[in-house]
């Protein structure tokens, strides 16, 4: 079972069922018994840092890998 946010197009209560994944995209009602409710991305956050970016298992950069957009290339143009 995973936990899922949902918004509801009527009366845009944000609530988070558990759910089977394969129910992942299923039709689901709000607490309020609204239909048509919009799955969300779920977002989230860790917080820490490492002295180099060899300590967070970053070691070199390999052509095609992230692009520079990820956490191992944070404050640098590749």
């Amino acid at each position: 079972m995973a936990l899922y946010e949902y918004r509801c197009s009527t009366c845009a209560v944000v609530y988070e069922p558990r759910r089977a994944m394969a129910d992942a995209d299923a039709p689901t009602t709000c607490p309020a018994s609204h239909r048509g409710a919009v799955r969300l991305l779920a977002v989230f956050a860790t917080v820490g840092s490492a002295p180099d970016p060899a300590a967070r298992g970053c070691g070199t950069p390999v052509a095609g890998g992230c692009g520079g957009g990820c956490a191992c290339h944070a404050g640098s143009r590749v």
